[in-house]
């Protein structure tokens, strides 16, 4: 018989979650961490048959204007080939939804998009949902390689450009100091200028860094040129994997190609701690060149590596009232070029 219960052991949690083929940062304990410290409620769900944890699923409690919805990024951690298992536990985290009175429950596993895994959560009873949930498709980088393999597979002007940025002494340095957030969200702004996107709060920012740099699972990486600070990126270490999830970069001294030199380090870094893969994050849909993010597609895709789509965000209906918000969400997905 499968039973849900809480998990307020992190090692329990952090041990299954890195033993599954689906470990990903957004499930992590840590993550769950950030959310309590921007006030939202959270609920870590073990999913327990016979005495032995099967699954996991973080879900956070947002609270928007128009209704209360669970998010669960990157999960719920699950052996998706065992439909009558996935069933039940999508019964059991129906059951927490309505006890907490959320209109629905947003999740995108960490599982491959593939037509098989469409049906599957459509046979759940799923609906796509109008807007996505963190990154979905991602772009990775293999770091099984040698140093010379990877500036092998790079594209020429990649390559070029990270010489190039060594040859005119960008120097990076590698940061675990918070003040360097402050640094973040200003290079962040100027990006916002540019590109006309809704940044992330400094508050947001800062306490997720807060969250993961006691595990030593993230570094901020600055680029600097004449003393000046011309692009810094936030990583993010999990697992086997090191996830760019956010940048920023002076509008000032564009020519100099310091996010070349940022980015090589950032992926050297990630060797030196054995990792398997460099997650880029987010690029472009190939078939939506207005996409948000098909300015940095290029550049992303540059440094070598594979696509990789993950399952897109699926609802679960609570509530009637899901739709009005499925109206505004998809209203709003258009307006922005998502």
């Amino acid at each position: 018989m499968l039973t849900v219960k809480f998990i307020t052991d992190k090692s329990v949690w952090e041990k299954f979650l890195n033993d599954s083929d689906q470990a990903n940062f957004l499930q992590s304990w840590n993550w769950g961490e950030f959310h309590q410290n921007l006030g939202r409620q959270i609920f870590r769900l073990g999913l327990v048959q016979n005495n032995q944890l099967i699954g996991l699923a973080l879900l956070i409690k947002i609270k928007a204007k128009r209704a209360a919805y669970f998010e669960c990024p990157g999960g719920p951690v699950l052996n998706w080939d065992d439909f009558n298992q996935v069933k039940t536990a999508i019964q059991l985290i129906k059951l927490v939804a309505k006890q907490e009175s959320v209109s629905f429950v947003r999740i995108r596993p960490n599982i491959v998009k593939t037509n098989e895994r469409m049906k599957q959560v459509k046979d759940l009873g799923f609906t796509k949902a109008p807007m996505h949930l963190h990154a979905e498709t991602t772009w990775v980088l293999n770091l099984n390689q040698s140093e010379e393999e990877l500036l092998k597979a790079m594209r020429k002007n990649t390559r070029y450009s990270i010489k190039q940025a060594s040859k005119l002494g960008v120097e990076v340095i590698k940061s675990s100091d918070q003040a360097d957030i402050d640094v973040l969200y200003d290079l962040q702004l100027e990006v916002v200028k540019r590109r006309n996107f809704t940044p992330f709060s400094k508050q947001h920012l800062l306490q997720q860094f807060q969250a993961f740099t006691a595990d030593n699972q993230i570094q901020l990486f600055k680029a600097v040129y004449q003393g000046r600070i011309l692009a810094i990126a936030f990583i993010i270490f999990y697992g086997q994997e090191a996830i760019y999830h956010y940048s920023g970069s002076s509008s000032q001294q564009r020519h100099i190609p310091a996010s070349y030199a940022l980015q090589w380090a950032a992926i050297l870094e990630a060797k030196k701690r054995g990792l398997a893969r460099y997650n880029f994050w987010g690029i472009a849909p190939t078939d939506n060149p207005r996409h948000r993010f098909s300015g940095v597609t290029l550049f992303k895709k540059g440094f070598g590596g594979q696509g990789v789509d993950y399952l897109p965000a699926h609802d679960l209906i609570i509530r009637p009232g899901y739709w009005f918000n499925f109206i505004i969400e998809s209203w709003r997905r258009l307006s922005r070029h998502l």
